[in-house]
């Protein structure tokens, strides 16, 4: 008959230890990289600040904002801007403006831009729009947020 013997010694128990401590180490890793992929993914804001309408950026962000809206309004008349009433920059990996500003609709039919005089009288329209655009470094402007109210 054999006997089998099942005595551990410290050595034994320190060598088990050792073992388990291997997989909670990767396991370690692994949940400090997805946490690192994660934080990028979230795209954290390095700086929120309001800026002047004069910015250098700002002027053609702008002039984006009202072609876009001309293009896209059913309004036979274009509309410009009449005042600036708050401009904000937000950094990431790109640049987002968030503008407020009002627009008033113009002598011009739509896409004309010399000597347009703002409407009067009975056809007279004003509205105040809050736009957020998008302005990445290498590509295309794009409105991802856009509210027109009648002023």
């Amino acid at each position: 008959m054999t006997e089998y013997s099942c005595s551990f010694t410290r050595s034994s128990y320190r060598t088990l230890a050792r073992l388990w401590q291997v997989p909670q180490i990767l396991l370690a890793i692994l949940v400090s990289l997805m946490a690192l992929t994660y934080q990028e993914k979230r795209k954290t804001f390095l700086s929120v600040k309001e800026v002047p309408a004069s910015e250098c950026y700002v002027a053609a962000t702008m002039q984006y904002v009202i072609n876009d809206f001309n293009e896209k309004s059913d309004d036979k008349y274009s509309f410009q801007t009449v005042h600036v009433l708050k401009v904000q920059k937000q950094i990431t990996d790109h640049v987002l403006y968030h503008v407020n500003m009002e627009m008033r609709q113009t002598t011009c039919q739509k896409f004309e831009t010399t000597n347009c005089s703002f409407q009067e009288g009975e056809i007279y329209k004003q509205i105040e729009c809050f736009h957020s655009v998008f302005v990445p470094w290498f590509e295309k402007y794009r409105i991802l947020n856009k509210n027109c109210t009648n002023g």
